[in-house]
């Protein structure tokens, strides 16, 4: 009896795997950080994993390195996450949180907060749009990407 029940167990768990919208992604994403009536332009890749929450909402991790893209910064390295709705097959809006490293010598280390929408363009390419407000023990920044990544 066992062995007509793993085969068939087996066999029924793979052709469910299809069906589940769980995927890895990575991207590459530009834009414009700005504080205190000064801006700049920034640049970064990220990789993050999404979680399927049942046929309308996801949650989802992610770890960044992005750079503002004037002298002295450094990359700041953010881990954090989003949780989302799933708007139709190609649509997700979603809010997201993460901590961030600093990104300059005399920057401190902040929590960002924010919102985004991602949309797919075909099977494993998807586009994305995004503002964060990085909140720290001095100046607060204020960020806007676009971004365009793949999923896996």
């Amino acid at each position: 009896m066992l062995k007509y029940i793993v085969p068939g167990a087996l066999a029924l768990a793979l052709s469910a795997a299809p069906a589940m919208a769980n995927e890895a992604r990575v991207e590459a994403r530009g834009g414009i950080v700005w504080a205190s009536g000064d801006s700049e332009a920034t640049a970064g890749v990220a990789a993050g994993y999404d979680f399927d929450l049942g046929d309308t909402a996801f949650a989802g991790v992610e770890v960044s390195g992005d750079k503002i893209l004037t002298d002295d910064t450094r990359v700041s390295f953010g881990f954090g996450g989003r949780v989302g709705a799933k708007l139709g097959d190609s649509g997700k809006l979603y809010v997201a949180s993460s901590y961030q490293t600093k990104p300059c010598r005399f920057c401190e280390d902040s929590v960002s907060v924010g919102a985004g929408y991602q949309h797919a363009l075909g099977e494993s390419l998807y586009a994305k749009i995004e503002y964060r407000r990085f909140i720290a023990d001095g100046t607060d920044l204020n960020a806007a990407v676009i971004g365009l990544g793949a999923k896996f």
